[in-house]
C-alpha cells in the first residue's frame, strides 16, 4: 500500500509541476491557446481525497491589461492675454466659470466666457460678423445681460450688455472689449500648477498656471502587437487606487508612436479612456491604475478551474510531448476520480477551456491542493 502510495503522490507532483508551468504561460502571455492532446491515457479508477468544482458551461473572454495614468482631461498652460504686473493668481485645485476671474494684471481682471472659438480679436461695433461673436453674446446672455437671441452680429443690443457687464464688474463702461481682456473655453475650468507669481512682469503668453477640464479620463498605450484591441467604443475595466474597480469605453484611439523602453524603444498605439462613473474617481488628481481590455473570447464552452487541470502520464506539459497530454480528474458517485485527457483552449478568469470525450456541464472534477 505504501508503494502504491507513493507512485500516486510522486505522479501527482509532476502533474503539478506540468500544471504550474501551464499558469506560468497564462501569467507571462495573458492568453494561452494549447494544441489538442489525444495520446491514450489509462483511466484506471483511483480514490484521491481534495477539493471539487464543476464543468461550467459558458463564455470565456481573455483579457489584456496595460498602465495607464488618470488626469484631467485637456490639461494645457494659461497664458497671458495682457502685459503688465500679475497682481492675482487663483488658488490651485479652484473652479472657474463663465464670468468669473482668471488672474489680473496691473489690478485689472481677466475674465472666462464661454466658447470653443479661442479669443483672436477686439469686439466693438463694426466688427465683421463671427461665431465669437456669438459665443461673446451667449456668455453674456447666461450672465444675465443679453436679452436678444445670440447671433454673429455685433449690433447696439451688444454693446449695451457689453456696458451693464462692465459696470456689474467695476469696469470701464465703454461698450467695447479689449483683446486679452476675456478668455473663451467651452467647459469650466479647474486650475493646477501655479507657474507665476504675484509681482512678475507678464507679457502675452507667459505661461501662467496650468488649467485643465473637470471631465477625468485616461491614457494608456497598446503594443504595436496588441493593436486589434485598440479600438473606439470597446468596454473596458479600470482598476483605481484603493481597490476600487471601475468600467469605461476607448474614446479615442491614436497613430503608433515610438516609447522609450528598457533596452531601446517601442512602438505603441495610444487610447483614451473615459470612466462610465466619474464619480468613482472623485478625490483622485493624478494616478496610476491599470486598464482591462478584452480580448479573445469562446462562447458557449466547457471550462474548468485552471488549478484542476493536470499533466497525464508520458507528458511534461508542453504541447508537444509525445505520450501524454493534459487532462481532469471527474469525481464519480462512489467518491473515485477518473483521469480524461483533455483538448485545452482559452484561458480566462482563472479558468481554461476544455473539450474531449466524456466532459459534460455540471460533472465535478477534482481540485487539488497546491
Amino acid at each position: 500500500m505504501r508503494d502504491v502510495d507513493t507512485r500516486r503522490a510522486g505522479r501527482r507532483a509532476k502533474l503539478w509541476i506540468a500544471s504550474g508551468a501551464v499558469c506560468a504561460l497564462v501569467a507571462a502571455g495573458g492568453i494561452v491557446v494549447a494544441g489538442a492532446f489525444t495520446a491514450p491515457v489509462a483511466t484506471a479508477d483511483q480514490q484521491v481525497p481534495g477539493a471539487t468544482a464543476k464543468i461550467q458551461r459558458g463564455d470565456l473572454s481573455g483579457i489584456k491589461t496595460v498602465p495607464g495614468t488618470l488626469d484631467f482631461s485637456g490639461t494645457r498652460d494659461l497664458p497671458a492675454g495682457v502685459s503688465g504686473i500679475l497682481t492675482q493668481l487663483p488658488d490651485a485645485g479652484g473652479r472657474i466659470g463663465v464670468g468669473g476671474e482668471l488672474y489680473r494684471v496691473d489690478n485689472a481682471p481677466v475674465y472666462l466666457f464661454r466658447g470653443a472659438v479661442p479669443a483672436w480679436r477686439s469686439f466693438a461695433q463694426g466688427m465683421a460678423d463671427g461665431p465669437d461673436v456669438q459665443q461673446l453674446e451667449q456668455s453674456l446672455k447666461d450672465l444675465g445681460f443679453f436679452d436678444a437671441e445670440p447671433d454673429e452680429h455685433f449690433t447696439w443690443h451688444t454693446a449695451q450688455a457689453i456696458k451693464a457687464w462692465q459696470k456689474a464688474t467695476g469696469q470701464e463702461q465703454t461698450g467695447a472689449i479689449e483683446l486679452g481682456r476675456i478668455v473663451f473655453a467651452p467647459t469650466d475650468l479647474r486650475v493646477g500648477e501655479v507657474k507665476a507669481a504675484i509681482g512678475d512682469s507678464v507679457g502675452a503668453g507667459t505661461a501662467l498656471y496650468r488649467i485643465s477640464d473637470f471631465a477625468q479620463q485616461i491614457h494608456a498605450d497598446v503594443k504595436l502587437p496588441d493593436q486589434k484591441l485598440a479600438q473606439l467604443g470597446t468596454p473596458v475595466a479600470v482598476h483605481l487606487p484603493g481597490g476600487v474597480t471601475t468600467t469605461g469605453k476607448v474614446v479615442s484611439v491614436g497613430q503608433v508612436v515610438e516609447r522609450d523602453a528598457a533596452g531601446g524603444s517601442t512602438q505603441v498605439i495610444p487610447i483614451t479612456v473615459v470612466l462610465d462613473d466619474p464619480a468613482a474617481a472623485d478625490g483622485l488628481q493624478r494616478a496610476s491604475v491599470t486598464v482591462d481590455l478584452p480580448s479573445e473570447s469562446r462562447k458557449d464552452v466547457l471550462s474548468v478551474p485552471l488549478d484542476a487541470l493536470l499533466a497525464l502520464p508520458g507528458s511534461s506539459g508542453s504541447s508537444g510531448s509525445p505520450g501524454g497530454g493534459f487532462g481532469v480528474e471527474i469525481v464519480q458517485k462512489d467518491g473515485t476520480t477518473r483521469q480524461v485527457p483533455v483538448t485545452v483552449g482559452m484561458f480566462a478568469g482563472g479558468r481554461v477551456e476544455v473539450s474531449g470525450d466524456g466532459l459534460a456541464e455540471g460533472l465535478d472534477v477534482l481540485v487539488p491542493k497546491r
